[in-house]
Protein backbone atom coordinates (compact mmCIF):
# COMPACT_ATOMS: atom_id res chain seq x y z
CA UNK A 1 0.00 0.00 0.00
CA UNK A 2 1.58 3.42 -0.89
CA UNK A 3 2.08 6.18 1.60
CA UNK A 4 -0.37 8.71 1.46
CA UNK A 5 1.19 11.99 -0.19
CA UNK A 6 2.58 14.71 2.88
CA UNK A 7 0.38 17.72 0.78
CA UNK A 8 -2.83 15.60 1.13
CA UNK A 9 -1.98 14.76 4.56
CA UNK A 10 -1.49 18.83 5.30
CA UNK A 11 -4.62 20.03 2.79
CA UNK A 12 -6.59 17.62 5.51
CA UNK A 13 -5.27 19.12 8.37
CA UNK A 14 -5.91 22.13 7.34
CA UNK A 15 -9.68 21.23 6.35
CA UNK A 16 -10.32 19.63 9.87
CA UNK A 17 -8.72 22.66 11.43
CA UNK A 18 -11.02 24.50 9.72
CA UNK A 19 -14.10 22.78 10.21
CA UNK A 20 -13.08 22.90 14.03
CA UNK A 21 -12.78 26.23 14.35
CA UNK A 22 -15.93 27.23 12.43
CA UNK A 23 -18.06 24.55 14.95
CA UNK A 24 -16.56 26.71 17.54
CA UNK A 25 -17.92 30.36 16.37
CA UNK A 26 -20.87 28.59 16.15
CA UNK A 27 -21.08 28.28 19.42
CA UNK A 28 -19.84 31.11 20.02
CA UNK A 29 -22.54 33.25 18.44
CA UNK A 30 -25.80 30.55 18.98
CA UNK A 31 -27.20 32.84 21.68
CA UNK A 32 -27.18 35.48 19.13
CA UNK A 33 -29.06 34.24 16.26
CA UNK A 34 -31.38 31.57 18.17
CA UNK A 35 -34.68 32.65 19.00
CA UNK A 36 -34.77 35.79 21.45
CA UNK A 37 -30.99 34.92 21.66
CA UNK A 38 -28.98 38.20 23.42
CA UNK A 39 -25.20 37.46 22.49
CA UNK A 40 -23.08 36.90 25.64
CA UNK A 41 -20.07 38.51 23.92
CA UNK A 42 -20.88 42.09 23.40
CA UNK A 43 -17.62 42.42 20.75
CA UNK A 44 -19.49 40.06 18.63
CA UNK A 45 -22.34 42.39 18.09
CA UNK A 46 -22.70 45.58 15.77
CA UNK A 47 -25.34 47.76 17.58
CA UNK A 48 -27.12 50.53 15.29
CA UNK A 49 -25.29 53.45 15.30
CA UNK A 50 -26.98 55.98 17.56
CA UNK A 51 -29.33 58.27 15.32
CA UNK A 52 -28.99 61.85 15.61
CA UNK A 53 -30.88 63.83 17.54
CA UNK A 54 -32.03 67.63 16.36
CA UNK A 55 -31.97 69.08 19.90
CA UNK A 56 -32.15 72.87 18.01
CA UNK A 57 -33.33 73.01 14.67
CA UNK A 58 -33.87 76.90 12.45
CA UNK A 59 -36.80 76.91 10.62
CA UNK A 60 -36.54 78.96 7.78
CA UNK A 61 -39.78 78.86 6.78
CA UNK A 62 -39.65 81.71 4.40
CA UNK A 63 -37.11 83.21 1.89
CA UNK A 64 -38.94 86.24 1.23
CA UNK A 65 -37.23 89.37 2.65
CA UNK A 66 -37.82 93.13 2.68
CA UNK A 67 -34.19 93.80 3.16
CA UNK A 68 -31.42 93.18 0.40
CA UNK A 69 -28.20 92.39 2.68
CA UNK A 70 -25.75 92.10 0.64
CA UNK A 71 -23.99 89.13 2.54
CA UNK A 72 -26.95 87.11 3.04
CA UNK A 73 -26.71 83.35 2.62
CA UNK A 74 -30.07 82.31 2.89
CA UNK A 75 -31.34 84.32 -0.31
CA UNK A 76 -35.08 84.73 -1.98
CA UNK A 77 -34.68 81.79 -4.16
CA UNK A 78 -37.64 81.00 -3.94
CA UNK A 79 -41.48 82.44 -2.39
CA UNK A 80 -42.68 78.74 -1.35
CA UNK A 81 -44.40 78.46 1.84
CA UNK A 82 -45.76 75.15 3.39
CA UNK A 83 -49.43 75.35 4.65
CA UNK A 84 -49.69 75.64 8.39
CA UNK A 85 -50.94 72.07 8.96
CA UNK A 86 -48.23 70.59 7.26
CA UNK A 87 -45.70 72.97 9.03
CA UNK A 88 -47.37 71.87 12.43
CA UNK A 89 -46.81 68.17 11.52
CA UNK A 90 -43.33 68.66 11.03
CA UNK A 91 -42.80 70.43 14.65
CA UNK A 92 -44.41 67.74 15.49
CA UNK A 93 -42.14 64.95 14.14
CA UNK A 94 -39.12 66.88 15.39
CA UNK A 95 -40.42 67.18 18.72
CA UNK A 96 -41.07 63.21 18.80
CA UNK A 97 -37.28 63.50 17.52
CA UNK A 98 -35.96 65.28 19.93
CA UNK A 99 -36.30 68.71 19.41
CA UNK A 100 -35.90 71.20 22.60
CA UNK A 101 -35.75 74.29 20.62
CA UNK A 102 -36.75 75.93 17.35
CA UNK A 103 -35.81 78.54 15.73
CA UNK A 104 -37.75 80.69 13.36
CA UNK A 105 -35.86 82.64 10.77
CA UNK A 106 -35.97 83.73 6.88
CA UNK A 107 -36.22 85.47 4.88
CA UNK A 108 -38.31 88.05 7.43
CA UNK A 109 -40.69 85.70 9.45
CA UNK A 110 -42.61 88.93 9.93
CA UNK A 111 -43.56 88.63 6.70
CA UNK A 112 -46.21 85.98 8.06
CA UNK A 113 -47.52 87.42 11.61
CA UNK A 114 -50.26 85.24 11.19
CA UNK A 115 -48.27 82.30 10.63
CA UNK A 116 -45.48 82.69 12.88
CA UNK A 117 -47.70 83.19 15.81
CA UNK A 118 -49.82 80.12 15.38
CA UNK A 119 -46.30 77.87 14.94
CA UNK A 120 -45.23 79.80 18.18
CA UNK A 121 -48.17 79.24 20.28
CA UNK A 122 -48.14 75.67 19.30
CA UNK A 123 -44.63 75.04 20.07
CA UNK A 124 -44.81 76.36 23.31
CA UNK A 125 -48.60 74.93 24.37
CA UNK A 126 -48.45 72.03 22.41
CA UNK A 127 -45.61 70.63 22.09
CA UNK A 128 -43.59 71.84 25.33
CA UNK A 129 -40.74 72.92 24.03
CA UNK A 130 -38.47 74.23 26.35
CA UNK A 131 -37.72 77.34 23.76
CA UNK A 132 -38.87 79.43 21.18
CA UNK A 133 -37.31 82.47 19.72
CA UNK A 134 -37.28 84.06 16.11
CA UNK A 135 -34.44 85.83 14.41
CA UNK A 136 -35.84 88.98 12.73
CA UNK A 137 -34.69 91.96 10.94
CA UNK A 138 -36.92 93.85 13.40
CA UNK A 139 -38.77 96.38 10.88
CA UNK A 140 -41.79 94.23 10.83
CA UNK A 141 -42.57 93.95 14.54
CA UNK A 142 -45.69 95.37 16.15
CA UNK A 143 -45.55 95.91 19.63
CA UNK A 144 -49.20 94.01 19.52
CA UNK A 145 -47.18 91.10 18.79
CA UNK A 146 -44.95 90.44 21.44
CA UNK A 147 -48.13 91.07 23.92
CA UNK A 148 -50.24 88.77 22.52
CA UNK A 149 -47.42 85.73 22.39
CA UNK A 150 -45.13 87.12 25.12
CA UNK A 151 -46.00 83.68 26.91
CA UNK A 152 -44.98 81.70 24.26
CA UNK A 153 -42.02 83.53 22.86
CA UNK A 154 -38.46 82.95 24.92
CA UNK A 155 -36.03 84.48 23.00
CA UNK A 156 -36.30 87.11 20.22
CA UNK A 157 -32.96 88.18 18.32
CA UNK A 158 -32.75 91.35 16.27
CA UNK A 159 -29.78 91.37 13.56
CA UNK A 160 -28.08 94.55 13.89
CA UNK A 161 -25.04 95.00 11.81
CA UNK A 162 -24.10 98.80 12.85
CA UNK A 163 -25.08 101.74 14.93
CA UNK A 164 -23.86 103.92 12.24
CA UNK A 165 -27.15 104.24 10.17
CA UNK A 166 -25.20 105.18 6.83
CA UNK A 167 -23.27 101.97 7.24
CA UNK A 168 -26.87 99.95 7.51
CA UNK A 169 -27.83 101.41 4.23
CA UNK A 170 -24.88 100.71 2.69
CA UNK A 171 -24.90 96.84 3.90
CA UNK A 172 -28.93 96.89 2.33
CA UNK A 173 -30.51 96.53 6.44
CA UNK A 174 -30.87 100.19 6.95
CA UNK A 175 -33.89 103.04 6.27
CA UNK A 176 -32.38 105.60 8.47
CA UNK A 177 -34.50 104.36 11.61
CA UNK A 178 -32.86 100.76 12.24
CA UNK A 179 -30.99 102.12 15.63
CA UNK A 180 -34.36 103.98 16.93
CA UNK A 181 -36.12 101.03 16.25
CA UNK A 182 -33.69 98.51 17.86
CA UNK A 183 -33.98 100.32 21.07
CA UNK A 184 -37.79 100.05 21.35
CA UNK A 185 -37.80 96.45 20.62
CA UNK A 186 -35.20 95.88 23.67
CA UNK A 187 -37.67 97.95 25.52
CA UNK A 188 -40.60 95.86 24.69
CA UNK A 189 -39.10 92.50 25.36
CA UNK A 190 -38.18 93.58 28.73
CA UNK A 191 -41.79 94.80 29.51
CA UNK A 192 -42.97 91.76 27.98
CA UNK A 193 -40.32 89.04 28.99
CA UNK A 194 -38.96 88.69 26.58
CA UNK A 195 -35.03 87.44 26.55
CA UNK A 196 -33.65 90.44 24.15
CA UNK A 197 -30.90 88.87 21.57
CA UNK A 198 -28.57 90.75 19.16
CA UNK A 199 -27.13 89.11 16.08
CA UNK A 200 -24.12 91.11 14.10
CA UNK A 201 -22.63 89.68 10.73
CA UNK A 202 -18.90 91.16 11.09
CA UNK A 203 -18.23 92.49 7.78
CA UNK A 204 -15.91 95.11 5.87
CA UNK A 205 -18.04 97.62 6.39
CA UNK A 206 -17.99 97.47 10.12
CA UNK A 207 -15.02 95.52 11.22
CA UNK A 208 -13.71 98.43 12.38
CA UNK A 209 -16.57 100.08 14.66
CA UNK A 210 -16.40 100.22 18.49
CA UNK A 211 -19.79 99.13 19.28
CA UNK A 212 -19.17 98.98 23.10
CA UNK A 213 -21.67 102.13 24.26
CA UNK A 214 -24.96 100.35 22.46
CA UNK A 215 -24.28 97.20 23.55
CA UNK A 216 -24.04 98.22 26.97
CA UNK A 217 -26.93 100.64 26.85
CA UNK A 218 -29.04 97.29 24.99
CA UNK A 219 -28.29 94.79 27.88
CA UNK A 220 -28.58 91.74 25.53
CA UNK A 221 -28.53 88.66 27.15
CA UNK A 222 -26.46 87.22 24.23
CA UNK A 223 -24.71 89.02 21.49
CA UNK A 224 -23.96 86.97 18.67
CA UNK A 225 -21.29 88.24 16.15
CA UNK A 226 -20.77 86.15 12.98
CA UNK A 227 -17.68 86.23 10.51
CA UNK A 228 -19.14 87.30 7.32
CA UNK A 229 -19.79 83.41 5.06
CA UNK A 230 -19.85 82.36 1.37
CA UNK A 231 -22.47 79.65 0.74
CA UNK A 232 -22.13 78.05 -2.55
CA UNK A 233 -25.13 79.20 -4.24
CA UNK A 234 -26.59 81.63 -2.43
CA UNK A 235 -24.12 84.46 -1.78
CA UNK A 236 -20.63 83.20 -3.84
CA UNK A 237 -20.66 84.69 -7.26
CA UNK A 238 -22.19 87.43 -9.01
CA UNK A 239 -24.48 84.74 -10.65
CA UNK A 240 -26.41 84.15 -7.44
CA UNK A 241 -28.83 87.40 -5.73
CA UNK A 242 -26.12 88.30 -3.15
CA UNK A 243 -21.89 88.33 -3.65
CA UNK A 244 -21.07 88.35 -0.04
CA UNK A 245 -17.45 88.50 -1.32
CA UNK A 246 -17.95 92.01 -1.57
CA UNK A 247 -17.96 92.20 2.26
CA UNK A 248 -15.50 89.42 3.69
CA UNK A 249 -12.78 89.67 6.16
CA UNK A 250 -9.34 88.19 6.92
CA UNK A 251 -9.75 85.74 10.30
CA UNK A 252 -7.63 88.28 11.67
CA UNK A 253 -9.60 91.51 11.48
CA UNK A 254 -13.28 89.30 13.04
CA UNK A 255 -10.33 88.85 15.82
CA UNK A 256 -10.12 92.40 16.24
CA UNK A 257 -13.44 92.62 16.15
CA UNK A 258 -14.06 90.36 18.99
CA UNK A 259 -11.22 91.76 20.85
CA UNK A 260 -12.39 94.78 20.84
CA UNK A 261 -15.49 94.23 22.35
CA UNK A 262 -14.06 90.93 24.47
CA UNK A 263 -15.49 92.95 27.73
CA UNK A 264 -18.90 92.29 26.78
CA UNK A 265 -19.51 89.06 28.96
CA UNK A 266 -22.69 88.40 26.38
CA UNK A 267 -20.07 88.23 23.28
CA UNK A 268 -20.38 84.93 21.69
CA UNK A 269 -17.69 84.85 18.73
CA UNK A 270 -18.68 82.31 15.57
CA UNK A 271 -15.76 82.19 13.14
CA UNK A 272 -17.16 81.21 10.22
CA UNK A 273 -15.02 77.24 11.01
CA UNK A 274 -17.54 76.82 13.68
CA UNK A 275 -20.53 78.66 11.84
CA UNK A 276 -20.25 76.69 8.03
CA UNK A 277 -21.97 73.13 8.59
CA UNK A 278 -22.90 73.25 12.68
CA UNK A 279 -26.29 74.87 12.26
CA UNK A 280 -29.09 72.49 11.28
CA UNK A 281 -31.40 73.90 9.27
CA UNK A 282 -34.99 73.04 7.96
CA UNK A 283 -35.67 74.74 4.54
CA UNK A 284 -39.05 75.87 3.22
CA UNK A 285 -40.11 72.48 2.00
CA UNK A 286 -39.18 70.67 5.39
CA UNK A 287 -35.87 69.44 3.94
CA UNK A 288 -32.80 69.29 6.34
CA UNK A 289 -29.74 71.60 3.91
CA UNK A 290 -26.31 70.39 3.92
CA UNK A 291 -23.31 72.69 3.75
CA UNK A 292 -21.15 70.75 2.51
CA UNK A 293 -22.23 70.77 -1.25
CA UNK A 294 -24.79 68.11 -1.16
CA UNK A 295 -27.87 67.72 -2.18
CA UNK A 296 -30.60 68.60 0.75
CA UNK A 297 -32.40 66.05 2.42
CA UNK A 298 -36.34 64.42 1.04
CA UNK A 299 -38.69 66.47 2.75
CA UNK A 300 -38.89 65.34 6.62
CA UNK A 301 -43.05 64.65 5.75
CA UNK A 302 -42.15 61.99 3.57
CA UNK A 303 -38.96 60.04 5.02
CA UNK A 304 -39.32 60.96 8.75
CA UNK A 305 -36.78 62.89 10.53
CA UNK A 306 -34.16 60.44 11.24
CA UNK A 307 -33.72 59.18 7.50
CA UNK A 308 -33.51 63.08 6.43
CA UNK A 309 -31.21 63.98 9.39
CA UNK A 310 -28.72 60.76 8.21
CA UNK A 311 -28.66 62.29 4.33
CA UNK A 312 -27.20 65.43 5.34
CA UNK A 313 -23.77 66.50 7.10
CA UNK A 314 -24.41 68.18 10.92
CA UNK A 315 -21.30 69.00 12.44
CA UNK A 316 -22.35 68.15 15.99
CA UNK A 317 -19.12 68.87 17.68
CA UNK A 318 -19.11 72.34 16.36
CA UNK A 319 -22.68 72.73 17.03
CA UNK A 320 -21.46 72.79 20.86
CA UNK A 321 -17.88 74.42 20.39
CA UNK A 322 -19.69 77.18 19.26
CA UNK A 323 -22.43 77.46 22.53
CA UNK A 324 -25.73 75.75 20.65
CA UNK A 325 -26.51 74.12 23.91
CA UNK A 326 -26.93 77.43 26.29
CA UNK A 327 -29.86 77.60 29.34
CA UNK A 328 -32.13 79.06 26.82
CA UNK A 329 -35.18 78.74 28.94
CA UNK A 330 -34.39 80.97 32.45
CA UNK A 331 -36.51 83.51 33.65
CA UNK A 332 -34.36 87.04 32.61
CA UNK A 333 -33.35 88.22 35.79
CA UNK A 334 -31.87 84.87 36.46
CA UNK A 335 -29.46 85.21 32.90
CA UNK A 336 -26.17 85.82 32.44
CA UNK A 337 -24.53 88.11 29.40
CA UNK A 338 -24.90 92.24 29.17
CA UNK A 339 -27.63 91.89 31.67
CA UNK A 340 -25.27 90.82 34.29
CA UNK A 341 -26.64 88.28 36.79
CA UNK A 342 -24.78 84.38 36.71
CA UNK A 343 -23.28 82.89 34.23
CA UNK A 344 -24.98 80.44 31.53
CA UNK A 345 -24.76 76.76 32.59
CA UNK A 346 -24.27 75.63 29.79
Amino acid sequence: MSAIPAALITDLAQLLLGILLGAHLLFLLYPCISLGGRCPFPSLSRPKAKPKVPVSVNYHFTRRCNKTCGFCFHTATTSHIEDLPQQKHALRLLAAAGMRKINFAGGEPFLYPKVLGAMIDYCKTDLGLESVSIVTNGSLIKEAFLRRHAGKLDILAVSCDSFDEPTNTAIGRGAGDQVTRLYQIAAWCREYGILFKLNTVVNKLNAAEDMNAHIAALRPFRWKCFQVLIVRGENDSEETLRNGHKFTISDGEFDGFCARHAGQACLVPEPNRLMAKSYLILDEYLRFLDRTGKQPSRPILEVGVESALESVYWDEDAFVERGGLYDWAKPEGEKGGCAGGEDLDW
